[in-house]
């Protein structure tokens, strides 16, 4: 009987230290770059292998506006609120960015899934060539117009004058930011997500390295001040963009470029701006959404003002482990569908529903339950903390419900059918989240609560919509 005992345990024990030692594999493979079909094979490794690198990539990119506004705060609060117009100028690059790589990775991602990868590196050709020629469009007004556009924006004549170069150099070399968003989605969604990570590394690296040398003129480098902190930004996405570039062309990863894809293919391009318009739209909404929740909280004084921007900003940063996981049940989706398998595209999206839901959902209950602690790390006024705490107790009672939908609404891109989240958007943002939150707060006297209230209300009546309209299954039939 002891024997037995002692024989069942060891093999307990080797269960669990085989199990231990393929998760520590499969953590490796996600990072160091895999072959996996991720049209076969068991759907919880797949959405592993994909996910961790989409997690870390997101988290990378956040870094880009962590380390230049630190820095460039050493240089007064009107270098400061430079960089806050300029990122408001490049609203809509990044709209056009992420619309276009919505429907890049719909595209490249199906013809992954159809085993074509000649039709996945002209589908990637056409989104570089009908990003580069955007980006011209805007670089060149962008250059010309840099201080006139400041002071459009509410800039002072002196700040327009002594720092016009930051928006200058940022709407200049915006090819940059269009490239790097284009090309890590044509790797992402053909299931190299680890490169995708790698190249944010790279270009995140260079840019912290670089930005105290270009800006307070270190060792050797030249003091430009504003300006260093969007050399130093342009030169580490360039460099990680000719990178992107030379693994296109000579990496021999899933997509890879040749003479054969080097042409012009307008019935690409425009199935291309077809798509992208639903993506572009959909960042849009979003983005114009939170410009009329902050328009309607600034109503009741700077204390509750500041109290709500940094709850958000806790709020977004927590998201970025979950839209790495969206990100990759769009890849999976569209792969799927693509090889002819719309049930396994289905069984994708409903599980990384279910992890996300999970994971975004244990990070609600912290926030819930603590949400003094992290309002107090950025603040020590007592008003504020309130407000913030309030702001991040409510809303996070809806991450359930938002970690489940957001892997929904993507899984509608990766399908192609870029038009519906779009109006899942239009109608839970504009319609029913901005209006509710103006009579929460004014007519019903709930004031800033009625807000945070109309946000929960909205994100969990768009996921209620996006799985109603998911599982209705017309997304299946949409032609990339």
């Amino acid at each position: 009987m002891n024997q037995r005992i002692y024989t069942l345990r060891k093999d307990q024990s080797l269960v669990k230290g085989t199990g231990f030692k393929k998760l520590l594999r499969d953590l490796v493979e996600a990072i160091s770059g895999t072959e996996q079909d991720f049209t076969k094979g068991k759907l919880s490794r797949a959405i592993l292998l994909l996910s961790i690198p989409m997690v870390l990539e997101m988290v990378m990119e956040s870094v880009f506006a962590i380390v230049d506004i630190y820095f460039v705060s050493k240089l007064g609060p009107d270098a400061v609120a430079t960089v806050g117009i300029t990122e408001s100028l490049m609203t809509l690059i990044y709209a056009i960015a992420m619309g276009l790589s919505m429907a890049t990775t719909a595209m490249v991602s199906r013809r992954i899934g159809e085993k074509d990868k000649k039709g996945a590196g002209t589908a990637a050709f056409q989104a570089i060539l009908t990003g580069a020629f955007v980006s011209l469009m805007i670089a060149i007004p962008g250059i010309i117009w840099a201080p006139r556009l400041l002071t459009l924006m509410g800039a002072s004549a002196e700040m327009a004058s002594a720092y016009s170069g930051y928006p200058a150099i940022m709407l200049g070399t915006n090819i940059v930011i269009m490239m790097l968003f284009l090309i890590n989605a044509v790797f992402r969604s053909s299931g190299d997500a680890a490169i995708s990570m790698r190249v944010l590394w790279m270009a995140n690296i260079l840019n912290v390295i670089l930005d105290p040398c270009l800006i307070f003129g270190w060792g050797p480098f030249p003091e430009l001040g504003i300006a260093g902190a969007a050399v130093a930004t342009s030169i580490g996405r360039g460099i990680a963009v000719l990178y992107q570039f030379w693994l296109l062309f000579y990496g021999k990863k899933r997509v890879s470029l040749s003479r054969q894809n080097i042409r012009i293919d307008f019935g690409v391009i425009n199935k291309l701006i077809r798509l992208s318009l639903g993506g572009i739209g959909q960042f849009m909404i979003a983005t114009s959404s939170w410009i009329g929740l902050v328009r309607i909280i600034s109503m009741f004084g700077s204390e509750v003002l500041a109290g709500y921007t940094i709850a958000i900003r806790l709020i977004m940063f927590s998201l970025l482990p979950s839209w790495g996981i969206s990100n990759a049940a769009a890849t999976l989706v569209g792969q799927n569908l693509g090889a002819k398998k719309p049930d396994r595209a289905e069984r994708s999206a409903w599980k990384t529903g279910t992890i996300n839901l999970l994971l975004l959902g244990f990070i609600g209950i912290i926030f819930i339950m603590f949400p003094d602690p992290f309002i107090r790390i950025f603040i020590d006024d007592p008003e504020v903390i309130q407000t913030g705490a309030s702001c991040l107790r409510i809303i996070s009672y809806g991450f359930l419900a938002y970690g489940f939908g957001m892997v929904m609404v993507n899984s509608f891109n990766g399908a192609g059918d870029t038009a519906t989240p779009t109006k899942i958007n239009f109608f839970c943002f504009w319609l029913l989240e901005i209006p509710l939150a103006y009579v929460l707060a004014m007519p019903f006297k709930m004031q800033q609560e009625g807000v945070f209230y109309a946000i929960l209300i909205a994100e969990t009546v768009m996921t209620i919509s996006a799985i109603w309209l998911f599982k209705r299954g017309k997304w299946k039939l949409k032609e990339v």
